[in-house]
C-alpha cells in the first residue's frame, strides 16, 4: 500500500495558523517606502489591527466563496486585518482600510490586493516558524514580502514591489506590538 502526502501543505498549515495567532492584536506600524528610480521617500505610520479568524467563520466563508473555492476543502484559518495610515510630511488625509486572508494549503487568499480591490491570491512559505514569506502576482506586479516575528512585541516587514520584471519600490516595516493586547 503507498501513501500520498503533501508535506508541504501538512507542514505549512500548523505554522500558519500558530503565526497569525501570534500576530493577532494591535500593533503601530513606522514604515518607509523607497521609490527606486527617483529616489524619494515616504514616510507612514499605521495603527493596525488584526484578528485571527478560525475555520467556518463567517468572514472566511465569504472569502471562500469570492474566490469560487470548493466548499469540500474550506479555508483552515485567516485574519481580518484592519488600519488607519498617516502619511508623515504630506496634506493627504489618513487611509482607512480593512482586508480578509484565509489559507489552504501553501495558497493565501486576500478579498482584494495591494494594488487592486479584485480578490488575489499568494504563494507562502517559511524560512522558520517565525518568518513568513509571501510572493503575490497580479497585472503584471509583483510583491514579494517577508514577516519576521522578533520576540513577543515586534515584527519586522519587507516589501519588494516589481512592475515588469523591473524592482519599483521597497517598502521597510516596524511594527510595535501596542499594550493589553493579546499574543
Amino acid at each position: 500500500m503507498s501513501f500520498s502526502v503533501n508535506t508541504d501543505r501538512a507542514l505549512a498549515e500548523p505554522l500558519i495558523t500558530a503565526f497569525f495567532q501570534e500576530t493577532s492584536g494591535q500593533w503601530r506600524s513606522e514604515r518607509r517606502y523607497y521609490t527606486l528610480k527617483s529616489g524619494e521617500t515616504q514616510e507612514v505610520v499605521s495603527q493596525i489591527t488584526i484578528e485571527f479568524l478560525p475555520a467556518g467563520s463567517p468572514a472566511l466563508l465569504k472569502l471562500a466563496e469570492l474566490h469560487r473555492l470548493d466548499g469540500q476543502h474550506p479555508l483552515i484559518c485567516g485574519t481580518t486585518v484592519t488600519w488607519e495610515s498617516d502619511y508623515v510630511g504630506t496634506d493627504k488625509k489618513p487611509v482607512v482600510g480593512s482586508t480578509v486572508f484565509g489559507v489552504r494549503g501553501t495558497t493565501l487568499y486576500r478579498d482584494r490586493g495591494f494594488a487592486t480591490h479584485q480578490p488575489v491570491i499568494a504563494r507562502y512559505r517559511f524560512q522558520d516558524d517565525r518568518t513568513m514569506q509571501l510572493k503575490t502576482e497580479y497585472n503584471d506586479s509583483c510583491f514579494e514580502e517577508e514577516i519576521k516575528l522578533i520576540g513577543q512585541r515586534y515584527r519586522t516587514r519587507q516589501t519588494i514591489i516589481c512592475r515588469a520584471g523591473e524592482e519599483i519600490m521597497i517598502g521597510q516595516y516596524l511594527e510595535t506590538r501596542c499594550p493589553h493586547t493579546p499574543g
